[in-house]
């Protein structure tokens, strides 16, 4: 059974018994996705996983959390955040350093490889998953969550210009539940964290919306 540590911040480095494991979140066509890897080896050969392993000689969790994220997506620059530290989550004694990132998979480009192949997996139809996966995607879905409430973690899952019912999209993929049009509007308005950018575009039958834009595309707390 994986145990949850209670300090998030782990001061590990280039260690044997120490790996990182990087829950990589997109939304996709109305739906929160994360990238598995498609397991080639034992343990739990043929399962799918979380992209993770073992910490480079002199490697920080934080280095080799980015390291993992380009491997996989192609991207740096987006947001990504420690999320807990697990012990004994593969059932060999290991600290797992776990992060969560934040990718518009528009910009990502899914490693190509014969083997330990990734994928983008719906995360209300995850498969059977290797080790204890399960509980750090859950845990990972809670902190996203909480977050949309009090930062601007959103900006790393859209374009640079947006239509607020694409922003819209993304809160309910994560909340995995529906919004008031009108509500979800005038809150997102409200925050000042928006800006219209002039330019708009059709939206099927319906007039032309308009485009805005993140005022700062970095972390912020509201």
């Amino acid at each position: 059974m994986a145990r949850r540590l209670d300090s998030d911040i782990v001061p590990v480095s280039g260690t044997r018994d120490a790996a990182v494991v990087t829950v990589i979140f997109t939304v996709e066509k109305s739906e929160l996705k994360v990238i598995l890897v498609h397991r080639s080896e034992e343990p739990f050969r043929d399962r799918w996983s979380l992209p993770g392993g073992l910490l480079n000689p002199g490697e920080s969790p934080d280095d080799a959390a980015s390291r993992k994220l380009q491997e996989e997506t192609g991207v740096r620059d987006v947001y990504l955040e420690q999320l807990y530290s697990f012990h004994n989550l593969d059932g060999r004694g290991t600290l797992a350093v776990t992060y969560f990132a934040l990718v518009d998979s528009r910009s990502a480009r899914l490693a190509r490889r014969q083997v330990w192949q990734p994928a983008w997996i719906p995360v209300a139809e995850l498969p059977p998953l290797a080790f204890d996966n399960r509980s750090v995607i859950d845990y990972a879905v809670l902190r996203l969550q909480a977050k949309l409430d009090y930062t601007n973690v959103a900006y790393s899952l859209l374009p640079e210009r947006f239509r607020l019912s694409q922003l819209q999209e993304v809160y309910e993929a994560i909340l995995g539940h529906k919004l008031d049009k009108r509500n979800f509007r005038r809150r997102m308005l409200s925050l000042d964290l928006l800006e219209p950018t002039g330019g708009m575009v059709a939206e099927g039958a319906h007039r032309p919306a308009q485009l805005y834009a993140f005022k700062e595309r970095r972390p912020l707390v509201l």
